[in-house]
């Protein structure tokens, strides 16, 4: 393994360094060592910071055998020597004659052969059932979270533990390197891509404008706060390259449902109204009760799109995302699909709606590991 001359201390610095999200270029002078250093240490876990072995107090220590050591060199009896460490006779006889006797004993040879016979490796699950690394595989391909995946392995298999894993040891799959479960570029099936763990620390710059006449999301009622009756949504635009095109994403709140809207010819007011106009026309009255923006001048627009669809209108405060929490998590689902600086020319709106297909056929922890398009399409039978 790389960087395996770097003190201890070097490395649970660096580990402690990147759990609070520094990345490696601000780890490296920190802690006084090279770029490649610290980038070694990092990615050959994959982003995953290795455990530390732990001593159980049944085993002996190193100042231990330290003292079994001054014992044999003073030919002391094995009796006299297990009394003055507070072990059995048994204990210290066994321990010198599996490392050489009275003749050969030594503490630091004897210490290192006890932590290289502790070493036991376990075979990765996924590596010992095929069946379940085959699950597993074809979900991931289905662009499924390891969350997800280990939820619905249960619910599936209820009464075969060979089929359970947790979502951690599908990260790890992915992320260790000298795992070789799956593929190199596996890591790619996930949300983000990453082929390593990492912090985030990420600011978002806000397009904010001066709409006319909002309505501002403090006055909304009280019903959309509480998720319990559907048909209330939230709206944003997804970027491609150069901010020229642009994908809107509609998400219902207590669903979690997922409408996409092709903006690629262009995202102003008249655009964007048209297009959303298009969409809710497909969805029963009963579920598009309201539509919660930011303050983008895309949604400039809004009282032309109340008057056409009866739909009003609510915006969120400046720079607070949060607001629309429901739309930012799905926002960040998407660019799995579509990644931050991507060139969206060429994306149909058939494209768009295999997408959100997609995404509202996965389960949700949520949802109690539902999809949302079951939700919707019950919530849409009650109220037709």
């Amino acid at each position: 393994m790389g960087g395996t001359w770097l003190r201890e201390a070097d490395r649970e610095r660096i580990w402690d360094l990147h759990s609070q999200g520094f990345n490696t270029n601000e780890i490296a002078p920190m802690v006084g060592r090279a770029y490649s250093s610290v980038a070694t240490v990092i990615k050959t876990t994959g982003g995953v910071r290795p455990t530390k072995s732990r001593r159980s107090a049944l085993r002996l220590s190193l100042a231990e055998r330290e003292e079994i050591s001054r014992g044999i060199s003073a030919k002391e009896t094995f009796t006299v020597i297990a009394g003055r460490i507070g072990r059995s006779t048994s204990t210290v006889s066994r321990e010198v004659a599996a490392n050489g006797g009275r003749v050969h004993y030594r503490a630091c040879r004897s210490e290192r052969a006890a932590l290289a016979r502790a070493r036991r490796p376990k075979t990765a699950k996924l590596k010992r059932c095929p069946r379940l690394k085959a699950e597993v595989g074809a979900r991931l391909t289905k662009r499924w979270s390891p969350q997800q995946i280990s939820a619905t392995l249960r619910q599936e298999f209820p009464d075969d533990p060979d089929m359970w894993i947790s979502h951690e040891a599908i990260y790890q799959a992915l992320f260790v390197r000298d795992r070789c479960i799956f593929p190199a570029d596996a890591h790619r099936l996930l949300r983000t891509g990453r082929p390593r763990r990492r912090v985030h620390r990420c600011t978002r710059h806000e397009r904010r404008g001066k709409n006319p006449h909002m309505v501002m999301i403090s006055n909304r009622p009280l019903e959309v706060e509480d998720r319990l009756v559907p048909g209330h949504w939230e709206g944003d635009l997804i970027m491609g390259r150069g901010h020229q095109r642009a994908i809107g994403t509609l998400v219902e709140r207590t669903t979690r449902y997922v409408v996409l809207l092709n903006l690629v010819n262009g995202f102003t007011a008249d655009l964007l109204n048209a297009v959303m106009r298009t969409q809710f026309a497909g969805i029963p009255e009963q579920l598009r009760r309201s539509l919660t923006w930011d303050q983008g001048t895309e949604m400039s627009g809004h009282i032309a799109f109340t008057a056409a669809t009866g739909i009003p209108v609510y915006f969120c405060q400046p720079r607070s995302p949060w607001e629309r929490g429901t739309n930012e998590n799905t926002n960040g689902l998407l660019r799995q699909y579509f990644p931050k600086g991507v060139d969206l020319a060429g994306v149909t709106q058939t494209r768009l709606n295999a997408v959100a297909r997609q995404l509202n056929e996965r389960p949700r922890r949520i949802l109690k590991w539902g999809t949302p398009a079951d939700h919707f399409a019950r919530f849409g039978a009650m109220t037709g």
